[in-house]
């Protein structure tokens, strides 16, 4: 590399008239070009008032250079994005900004593209497709075991009760209402416990029986409906249970 090879470098651009700024990060085609930032949305304040560029540091000309300059860009404007108004700045490791991301929303609201082109039968299908892919690869939460599953849940119910949140945001009638329409909702589309026969309904409840769980103060053990009699009647937390078969 010699004193007139291209650079890489992170930059600051501020204007003579306004406070305004933005944050950048540049490849050189050749040696010291031109360069004064690519803005999209914001490209009105370049054209209206007189931009003046800082090279803030300059980095490798490698592949690992560009990498290291794009992490450095991130660096500096996240302090700012979406918090400073003076920040022109509508992107942020690949994170648009709210007023980017509220503009796109209407306006594929409006035309009907993206996810507003879509039927909520379409959505529900594809949702479905998905489902059934992510449980055949065993991801996310088909990942996990069944002792995990029931230990997250037990985590996410007790910190929802502590914050009042979820469910128990809910007074007894809201409650029975969404359970209500829930089951309107299963029954009119044929989902759920409705989308199964009567052979598969008695299936699944014989594997529920089947299943052995025990009382982790007392070591009482139980199918599940009769464990969370047991420690309901002894006022123990029905989430202190464990599956052994």
């Amino acid at each position: 590399m010699t004193s007139q090879s291209p650079r890489i470098y992170t930059y600051k651009i501020t204007f003579e008239e306004v406070p305004y700024y933005y944050y950048g990060v540049h490849k050189e085609k050749k040696f010291d070009e031109y360069y004064m930032g690519s803005p999209y949305t914001n490209k009105w304040c370049w054209e209206l008032y007189t931009p003046k560029k800082q090279i803030l540091q300059f980095f490798d000309f490698t592949d690992e250079g560009w990498l290291k300059a794009n992490k450095i860009e991130k660096r500096l404007i996240r302090p700012f994005y979406n918090t400073d108004k003076w920040c022109l700045n509508e992107n942020c490791g690949g994170n648009f900004s709210l007023k980017i991301s509220r503009e796109t929303g209407e306006k594929h609201k409006k035309f009907g593209i993206g996810v507003c082109g879509r039927s909520p039968e379409k959505m529900s299908e594809d949702g479905r497709k998905g489902g059934l892919m992510i449980k055949e690869l065993k991801l996310g939460i088909f990942a996990l075991t069944p002792e995990k599953k029931t230990e997250r849940s037990r985590k996410a119910g007790l910190k929802n009760k502590k914050n009042n949140t979820g469910i128990f945001s809910l007074i007894t009638e809201q409650l029975r209402e969404n359970a209500k329409k829930s089951h309107e909702v299963n029954r009119k589309n044929n989902t759920g416990i409705f989308s199964l026969t009567t052979e598969q309904l008695s299936e699944n409840a014989k594997k529920t029986n089947r299943q052995k769980w025990m009382c982790l103060e007392t070591g009482y053990v139980s199918n599940a409906g009769g464990l969370s009699h047991y420690q309901k009647v002894r006022g123990i937390d029905t989430s202190k249970r464990k599956r052994i078969e």
